[in-house]
């Protein structure tokens, strides 16, 4: 394969490793990767395969986005506040490299899609950051016979280990069968993340990425990196496959993929934003504002007239809570109180609406007004 001179000019580092040199360069340009996510560790992960010549980087992102994104998520910039982030990231990379290709796909990964998708890229890498979207890109890079790069984030520590078929390696289910329940895990807009941390992670992402293609190295299959950034170690993590494993054991019952929709489905047109609910508050509202967030969320800030329910403690609450009183539910993003509603109106509580955004979304609209 023949280099322009910006190329040689761009890779010339590359081309001077034994590990790599022209035909490593050149299989580097023939490859094609999937990036599951552009936030936090899709960002440095698009950012340094672009910058190494890999030649086709796809980009599945759904979302758009949002300011308090770029304290981590540096593909993207204040300019582009609001773009699509799939758009934003093919710019950022595209100024980085103009040599690469880079195709956005900016809707949502669903069992439908995630095969077709797949097919079209010889690397899949997982930086989404919610349970129902790891679990169906691990299930459809297994069953596409793809080696999927997999990282996850949480405050200050992370994770990521390759999981490869082909080299008979487990797969995620092995570690975590099932989703955990919806809420049982706070999400990084809920728990918080130091913004340093994903670009530790998915540089190392980016690397194991770029050893597969290149097949140097010892990859990280059938180990898991774990990262603690307050007490800068590593720790290694041995990992086995599951004989009884539904995906890749000695039976498996799942063949094709599968959408991990959360148990507990708020009915459509039960959102409210946070100016319809300061139209209500201020009209006089007769039904109960629930707050569903921890304790020691509550006691930082709240809004005025509040009830606190956690939702932990919500479905031993349930019995007690009136089924024709209306209820307006909010936690910190909207994710907790999205599922308590869901749960409430199962129990029959029809009147339940979820707070779009959460305490979060209140602060950039209106401050802290109404809040205690």
């Amino acid at each position: 394969m023949s280099f322009s001179e910006s190329e040689r000019s761009r890779y010339s580092r590359h081309f001077i490793l034994p590990q790599v040199g022209e035909e490593g360069q050149a299989q580097l340009k023939k490859a094609s990767v999937l990036c599951v996510g552009a936030g936090g560790l899709g960002s440095p992960t698009l950012l340094y395969l672009a910058a190494a010549g890999v030649g086709r980087i796809g980009v599945i992102d759904a979302d758009r986005v949002d300011l308090t994104n770029l304290q981590r998520q540096i593909v993207h910039t204040t300019s582009r506040v609001n773009e699509l982030k799939a758009d934003s990231a093919k710019a950022a990379l595209q100024d980085l490299n103009p040599e690469i290709e880079v195709i956005t796909h900016p809707f949502r990964l669903v069992a439908e899609n995630v095969l077709k998708i797949m097919a079209d890229y010889d690397v899949i890498v997982d930086g989404s950051d919610n349970f129902p979207t790891r679990f169906l890109v691990n299930d459809g890079a297994y069953l596409a016979k793809k080696p999927l790069v997999a990282g996850a984030i949480f405050q200050f520590d992370g994770q990521l280990s390759v999981f490869d078929r082909e080299s008979g390696s487990p797969c995620y289910r092995c570690l975590l069968p099932e989703p955990p329940a919806a809420g049982a895990v706070p999400s990084c807009d809920e728990a918080g993340v130091m913004g340093a941390l994903p670009g530790v992670v998915g540089g190392l992402q980016a690397m194991e990425v770029l050893k597969l293609i290149l097949k140097i190295g010892e990859p990280l299959t059938g180990r898991m990196l774990h990262y603690d950034a307050l007490s800068a170690r590593f720790r290694e993590l041995a990992l086995r496959k599951d004989p009884s494993c539904k995906l890749c054991g000695d039976q498996p019952t799942i063949t094709e993929p599968v959408d991990h929709q959360q148990t507990c489905v708020a009915e459509p047109g039960s959102d409210l934003t946070v100016q319809g609910l300061r139209k209500i508050l201020e009209s006089g509202f007769n039904g109960v504002l629930l707050d569903v967030r921890q304790p020691e969320e509550h006691a930082s800030a709240h809004l005025s007239g509040c009830t606190l329910v956690p939702l932990g403690e919500l479905e031993a609450a349930l019995p007690s809570l009136d089924p024709n009183q209306e209820y307006l539910v909010y936690c910190k993003v909207g994710q907790r109180s999205a599922y308590a509603v869901g749960m409430m109106q199962q129990a029959g509580i029809s009147k339940a609406r979820n707070i779009e955004g959460g305490i979060l979304a209140w602060r950039r609209e209106f401050g802290t007004d109404l809040l205690e």
